[in-house]
């Protein structure tokens, strides 16, 4: 029987969620996570372990409500261009249609980004037949504006791939910068009015620090690492990620969709596991933080299990950081 979900727990114990992006569609939340599976792959830094192949959609009707499973919605033998990896995923509505937005690697190994499209937030989900053209890296989340324009962030280091496209073409054997130059931001290319493919060619978000100083690749405390996600409040753009190898979310500020962003502070203490990935939607009249760990696994990495926490703003619109294992 589905569980009703408690701040700070797993909001579905039957199977290991990852990476959620959480919306409000149709007066209801609904969650978009990875589906973490039990491979049989030796850990390493380029995430070979997390060997996830399908997506379920979960939903509740608010925070007292059980949480629904949905079942698969979209699995990669139904995509015709996808080898393997199905990692995080997120979800847009517009033209009175569901958008499905994953990464995956394509047929030569290399990460893309794909597009399914369903009539029901809860799909199932139909895939294009092809990647979004011009396409790298992971990790896309979508913004659609006030003014109905829409934007796509993605991109993530190391298993990411992302330091292998910094000249627009990949570069197997390309490295990031040195530790005293810029760190490398993410990426954000408006949408075609369709959803289906990039409207501008994707261009790097710059993050620098409140004297206006880029944030160097060597400050692992503040750099872009993964799992950009992008949401509005009281009119400003808040860009917030995982740092990857110091395990925070933190966050940034714009006045614009495309930044440049400035950095505020963190959103999240490091959790249990060593990803952290999180996603931020206001529900009534409340926001809401889910992200994901693995206490439920015991600390196993690729075992992990989403979960979500109210967070508040102060006065000036900063964010208040959480301790995710608190006990207030």
């Amino acid at each position: 029987m589905a569980k009703i979900a408690k701040p700070n727990q797993p909001i579905v114990e039957h199977i290991y969620t990852a990476d959620p992006s959480a919306h409000v569609f149709e007066g209801k939340i609904y969650i978009y996570p990875s589906h973490d599976l039990d491979v049989d792959v030796p850990s390493n830094d380029n995430g070979d372990q997390y060997g996830m192949e399908d997506y379920h959609v979960l939903s509740l009707e608010d925070f007292q409500s059980p949480v629904t499973d949905h079942g698969e919605a979209l699995h990669l033998k139904d995509v015709p261009w996808v080898k393997q990896q199905m990692w995080a995923p997120d979800a847009a509505y517009k033209n009175n249609t569901y958008y499905l937005f994953f990464p995956a690697k394509d047929k030569d190994e290399i990460f893309r980004l794909g597009v399914a499209t369903s009539s029901n937030p809860a799909g199932p989900f139909t895939p294009q037949e092809s990647y979004i053209p011009g396409s790298f890296s992971i990790d896309p989340a979508v913004l659609v504006d006030d003014d109905d324009r829409a934007y796509v962030y993605f991109g993530g280091l190391w298993g990411g791939q992302l330091e292998k496209w910094q000249t627009g073409e990949f570069d197997p054997d390309a490295e990031g910068p040195a530790g005293s130059e810029p760190a490398l931001g993410p990426i954000v290319a408006e949408l075609s009015d369709d959803m289906l493919s990039f409207k501008s060619e994707p261009q790097e978000i710059s993050i620098v620090d409140e004297d206006g100083n880029p944030i160097l690749a060597e400050d692992e405390d503040r750099r872009f690492f993964e799992g950009a996600w992008v949401h509005k409040y009281n009119g400003l753009y808040y860009l917030s990620y995982s740092t990857g190898t110091t395990h925070y979310i933190v966050y940034a500020v714009s006045d614009k969709p495309q930044g440049p962003f400035v950095y505020k502070g963190r959103i999240l203490e490091p959790v249990v596991g060593w990803t952290t990935h999180h996603s931020i939607v206001q529900f009534q009249d409340k926001w809401y933080l889910f992200y994901h760990d693995s206490s439920l696994s015991g600390g196993v990495n690729q075992k992990r299990s989403v979960k979500y926490t109210e967070i508040k703003y102060n006065e000036d619109g900063t964010i208040q950081t959480i301790d995710p294992y608190s006990e207030s």
